[in-house]
């Protein structure tokens, strides 16, 4: 686990997991609200399209953003607004996995949908409001 007491400190963390990112990576952001699943998202994102001044509005209310990078396509999901799984095919899921970068957020909500082989990034809030940060990786 890394330990972040500081958003600076979660944008780096972010950036340097972003410089390992495959072509085809799916990452699941876990956490509870406010947890800094947002922040970290962000990051990678910037990271990844070399842009530190990148507007990276929330999915929230769209579900789904993408962004154009030099290593792939990035798609950025936000699923806490989705009520039923069946929903994530109406909002390009499929072509998403099939041809880029893609963060979940609320990754529970995809129910059986849920990929298996991706990384998982757990954030938690521990104490003092420091964060804990812990990367899986999928196994083979």
């Amino acid at each position: 686990m890394i330990f972040s007491s500081t958003e600076a400190d979660t944008i780096k963390i972010a950036y340097d997991f972003a410089q390992g990112l495959g072509k085809r990576a799916i990452v699941l952001l876990e956490g509870d609200l406010g947890a800094g699943k947002s922040v970290f998202s962000r990051a990678v994102i910037r990271a990844l399209t070399g842009d530190e001044e990148l507007d990276v509005p929330s999915p929230t209310f769209t579900l789904v953003q993408s962004y154009e990078s030099q290593r792939a396509d990035i798609y950025h999901f936000d699923l806490y607004r989705l009520e039923d799984p069946e929903e994530i095919f109406e909002i390009g899921w499929e072509d998403a996995v099939s041809s880029g970068i893609v963060l979940v957020e609320w990754p529970e909500r995809l129910g059986s949908y849920r990929p298996k082989k991706a990384i998982t990034v757990q954030i938690s809030l521990q104490n003092s409001g420091v964060r804990g940060i812990e990367i899986n990786m999928p196994r083979e």
